[in-house]
């Protein structure tokens, strides 16, 4: 069972690098959320764009202008708000893939785990075969199968939904392992035998009684992996199989930056680089925290 909630914060207020890492993550979630107000302009309307005002310096450098906090890039984009936006999306693409490997992994692990038999050989060998493709092939894959099938246009609408699918289904056996092991012992447990002779069904057994004590180190992992695919995602669009460029992720702000760095204008490229990094070691950080805060023989 999880421990109390006081014990998990007092837990965090004795580690005061974990607890900086989740003020931090919470203030990133609180401004991903608060984009579309906190942003000076809106990047995805053209409107805003100004080429006079294209390579603007941060406002305390020479040449900087006040309504620019952080700049411009080579469009007259306002920095900050791409950034906000960009971090946005980032987050929202990484979390909606972890539940969607949570969702997968955790469903085909209890299955296995508590039928065992052919249905566990299947599953796990089916999660064999997909670790030994990482993201960017399943990227490739979905990207392929898409062009096959749709024009260009729609293939840019569903960009987005397919980086989110590349990375859903690349990462799910890592919980399906970790959830099919846990099911093993737990199915042996006098709870499983009694709730089978009071006649519950198979769901119930797996969802009600099962689930919630294999749940922890699926937070754990869960969280740790956020991490891992906001970096799978800014790998993707940085090698342009991700988002369009139209879409400011943070990989795609890294890339479009990319080209700047050694001319002078620095800041496109090292302040999307910069959030990327605060972002995953943050999450990191807390996700190890939370790692020996439900785990009682690590406490």
């Amino acid at each position: 069972m999880s421990p109390a909630p006081d014990r998990l914060a007092s837990s965090l207020a004795r580690d005061p690098l974990a607890a900086s890492a989740t003020v931090i993550c919470a203030l990133l979630a609180i401004a991903a959320l608060a984009a579309p107000w906190l942003a000076p302009s809106n990047p995805y309307d053209l409107r805003s764009y100004n080429l006079l005002y294209a390579h603007v310096p941060p406002a305390w450098m020479q040449g900087g202008e006040r309504q620019f906090l952080l700049g411009t890039d080579e469009q007259g984009a306002d920095l900050l708000s791409m950034l906000l936006h960009g971090l946005r999306l980032s987050l929202g693409i990484g979390l909606l893939a972890v539940m969607l490997s949570i969702t997968l992994g955790v469903t085909l692990g209890l299955v296995a785990g508590y039928r065992g038999g052919w249905i566990d050989v299947v599953v796990m060998r089916l999660a064999d075969l997909q670790l030994t493709f990482p993201a960017i092939l399943m990227a490739l894959l979905c990207s392929g199968v898409a062009a096959s099938l749709l024009a260009q246009a729609e293939r840019a609408k569903l960009a987005v939904p397919l980086v989110i699918l590349a990375l859903g289904l690349s990462h799910w056996p890592h919980f399906a392992r970790l959830v099919r092991g846990a099911t093993l012992v737990e199915r042996d447990r006098d709870y499983v035998a009694a709730a089978r002779i009071m006649g519950v069904s198979t769901p119930r057994i797996l969802f009600r009684h099962v689930l919630p004590n294999v749940l922890n180190p699926v937070l754990v992992l869960g969280t740790v992996d956020i991490a891992y695919a906001i970096m799978g995602e800014a790998t993707l669009s940085f090698l342009g199989l991700g988002v369009p460029p139209t879409y400011p992720s943070l990989g795609a702000l890294v890339r479009q930056g990319y080209s700047f760095l050694f001319s002078g204008v620095w800041w496109i490229v090292v302040f999307p680089c910069a959030l990327l990094v605060l972002v995953v070691v943050a999450v990191n950080v807390s996700g190890d925290w939370l790692r020996v805060a439900l785990n009682p023989k690590l406490r």
